[in-house]
């Protein structure tokens, strides 16, 4: 069978109606974008990712970059030195605002120019070049591949530094500044013209989500720096309507105007969309709202709160019968990691168990998720056996009409307990 997500993505896309705002016309080399492009991608922490769209096409990274380079300005300086810098207040500013705090001089966090050209100069180097090769190697192996500037962009951009150039000479006058303008200016600008495709961003986010780990088990950034990041992030991330965004949506994320927005689900998902015309906030119009509707879909929300435990999924083969026992309460991203193991599952007529009778709690998605795998599994010919003590997944059959529940479950199979499962099959 082929899990649902992959169906979701693609109905996500489908569903997300008519565009609205315009392409970053200020940037020549952008204006000169195709604004129908449209993609999505969710990365989980254990390396699956699912796309859709157009979901190959590249495009620059440009303020999403902000938090990386923030993460290795604070691995290579040290947090306090870097707040001497930068504050990490929500400005309610426009990215570009020119605008540093009236006491101490500090921008007023990382998210916006100002506190992004400072995290750019505080990044170690031999030089601006050696500053800047170092900050393309962490985008790399956060991306899981090699990545590099999009030359034609980072020019185009640089013709029309002039605001960015201000800041940096305005930072340089309060202190705040480390290095030459123009040099500072100019790697900022390189740093901003990273290419990209919807896929880079969600492997990037998921292993931010994943605490600074990759999915191949390398420690990209530490915890104490992952976590700084996530926090500035949910407070700053999305500018002028970074409040609206933490009620409404809440998933620490951050926008690019090239059209990209890359969210982080800690512990869960890494997400990415990509769609060109930008809102008046500078954030990509269709990408609000498809981080809108999977908030509602998915349940994805930083302060859901829920009493959850380690969710174990296994499979075992008992005398032809495939076992799938599930331990722990079930969200969206545990019901997704169960449906890979279903899509392994052979097309056939062998019986299926799955067994959850140490699942106590299983929310809304996580139910429509697993029904939905049940009856793919049916639909590919399997015999179900169901065995849900305490109700989890609601009053609905499975795909062959058999609901095994309550004393007859917990006399049939003990979870565990794998010499009794032939009969609890047979019934």
């Amino acid at each position: 069978m082929q899990t649902p997500m992959i169906d979701y993505i693609h109905l996500l896309l489908e569903s997300i109606g008519e565009d609205g705002g315009h392409v970053a016309s200020y940037i020549p080399e952008l204006a000169q974008a195709n604004p129908d492009r449209l993609a999505v991608a969710i990365a989980t922490l254990d390396g699956k990712v699912y796309v859709a769209g157009d979901a190959d096409v590249e495009f620059t990274i440009q303020s999403i970059s902000k938090p990386l380079t923030y993460a290795l300005a604070i691995a290579d300086q040290g947090l306090e030195s870097v707040l001497q810098h930068i504050d990490v207040e929500p400005s309610g500013d426009a990215f570009n605002e020119i605008s540093l705090d009236p006491d101490t001089g500090r921008p007023r966090n990382p998210m916006i120019n100002a506190g992004a050209i400072a995290a750019h100069a505080l990044v170690s180097g031999e030089d601006a070049d050696a500053r800047v090769d170092r900050i393309v190697d962490l985008y790399s192996r956060l991306a899981g591949r090699s990545l590099s500037i999009a030359e034609d962009v980072f020019e185009s951009e640089l013709s029309e530094a002039d605001r960015n150039m201000a800041l940096a000479y305005m930072l340089r006058t309060v202190g705040k500044l480390e290095g030459t303008p123009t040099d500072v200016v100019r790697g900022y600008t390189r740093q901003c013209s990273v290419s990209v495709t919807v896929r880079d961003l969600a492997r990037m986010a998921s292993v931010l989500a994943a605490g600074g780990v990759t999915a191949e088990g390398e420690r990209v950034l530490e915890p104490e720096v992952n976590r700084q990041v996530l926090s500035v992030m949910a407070t700053c991330g999305m500018y002028n309507s970074a409040g609206d965004w933490l009620t409404s949506v809440g998933i620490p994320a951050k926008s690019g105007v090239a059209g990209g927005l890359m969210g982080i689900m800690p512990g869960q998902v890494g997400i990415a969309v990509f769609s060109p015309r930008l809102d008046a906030h500078g954030n990509s119009t269709r990408g609000v709202r498809m981080f809108e509707r999977m908030n509602h879909d998915l349940g994805l929300h930083l302060m859901n709160a829920s009493a959850s435990v380690s969710t174990v999924s296994r499979r075992v083969e008992i005398d032809g019968c495939s076992v799938h026992e599930i331990t722990g309460d079930l969200h969206f991203i545990e019901a997704e990691r169960i449906m890979r193991g279903f899509e392994d599952e052979p097309v056939g007529d062998a019986p299926v168990v799955i067994d959850l009778s140490q699942v106590r709690r299983a929310n809304d998605i996580a139910r429509r998720v697993m029904l939905e795998g049940i009856r793919r599994l049916h639909l590919d010919g399997h015999e179900i056996r169901l065995v849900d003590p305490w109700g989890v997944l609601g009053s609905a059959e499975t795909g062959n009409g058999e609901l095994v529940r309550g004393e007859q479950a917990r006399g049939g199979y003990v979870p565990g307990a794998f010499a009794n499962v032939a009969s609890a099959v047979r019934g």
